[in-house]
């Protein structure tokens, strides 16, 4: 399993109403999301709206594919491009950056 670490911009004037649709993601997207690979599967705010986020996965792009093949994924997209700045016409799926691990402490 690899882990993932990515970021996006999200509107600072939507940063609450960001937070209040995580506080209740839809049962079935985040069954797809388990369905399709995500694991300890994160997401981070801080208060000028730089969202970090945190996955594992055997293998990322295919966890994002089978995700794009899912309906579900596809209305959430469209709800959450709205909160998100330069993204360039992509959904948040799409416009991420990937970020480089340059260290990590193995547990136990």
């Amino acid at each position: 399993m690899a882990r993932y670490c990515f970021c996006l911009q999200v509107k600072p004037d939507r940063m609450a109403e960001y937070a209040e649709r995580h506080r209740a993601v839809w049962p079935e997207m985040r069954q797809a999301l388990t369905d399709t690979g995500w694991r300890n599967y994160s997401l981070f705010l801080r208060d000028d709206g730089l969202l970090i986020g945190y996955v594992e996965a055997d293998d990322l792009e295919a966890a994002q594919a089978a995700m794009a093949r899912t309906e579900v994924n596809a209305r959430w997209q469209a709800e959450m491009a709205e909160f998100f700045t330069g993204l360039d016409g992509r959904g948040p799926d799409e416009g991420f950056q990937l970020l480089t691990e340059v260290f990590h402490l193995e547990g136990k």
